[in-house]
């Protein structure tokens, strides 16, 4: 597995954050929902969703909660570290309408990104193509089942697909850009590093040893 580490710097509309968001390649893992669920379970972090991509989204960040995003199907181009500086979304995806800088990675299945609360992120060019659908039960920030792992089973993947966890006990929630000041950036840089990294545990390869030295 190749892990790969980008520093994003904050930018008037968004604090992305001082840990950078780690991107794991290759990971050896069976790319089912139910194995990304027992291996993210194992290690303090809970599924909450998986997504089916569209076209495209709007840029975006989560204040309150460090996440991290797998993907099982498909490919798709994620863009991280700015915000859209437009509502037309043929302009901030394809065009000019979006802050100078960020970066654009293509993501396939065994890709798993780790965003630091504060990353901006947006997913497009999704492909094979398909509407954007929450695929399953509950409202994106919990899987509404008595047992969640064989509701995980039984979603269809297809389309580009991710899987998303949070670390356990944490409440994400969605901003677009310009809704906190730069003066309160550093709330969003506070939130706890997490005892664990989803994939790699107590290792030092993942996030403790990246984010630790970075605090």
């Amino acid at each position: 597995m190749q892990i790969t580490r980008y520093q994003l710097p904050q930018t008037a509309l968004m604090p992305n954050s001082p840990h950078p968001l780690l991107h794991y390649r290759g990971l050896d893992l069976d790319p089912k929902a139910t194995s990304y669920y027992d291996l993210f379970l194992q290690n303090g972090w809970k599924v909450q969703w998986i997504y089916r991509y569209g076209e495209t989204q709007r840029s975006h960040y989560h204040s309150t909660a460090h996440e991290c995003m797998a993907v099982l199907s498909g490919t798709a181009i994620i863009r991280f570290g700015v915000a859209d500086t437009s509502t037309d979304m043929n302009d901030n995806t394809y065009g000019t309408a979006r802050e100078h800088g960020g970066i654009e990675i293509e993501a396939k299945a065994r890709d798993v990104f780790i965003l630091p609360a504060g990353c901006a992120h947006k997913t497009f060019n999704a492909q094979p193509n398909a509407e954007f659908t929450l695929l399953t039960p509950g409202d994106g920030h919990h899987i509404a089942a008595g047992q969640e792992r064989e509701a995980l089973r039984d979603v269809k993947i297809d389309g580009f697909t991710m899987i998303g966890a949070y670390p356990d006990s944490s409440s994400w929630d969605s901003l677009r850009g310009g809704e906190k000041s730069i003066e309160e950036f550093g709330g969003v840089w506070s939130v706890p590093i997490p005892l664990k990294d989803p994939v790699l545990g107590i290792s030092e390869e993942g996030l403790l040893g990246h984010w630790t030295s970075s605090a």
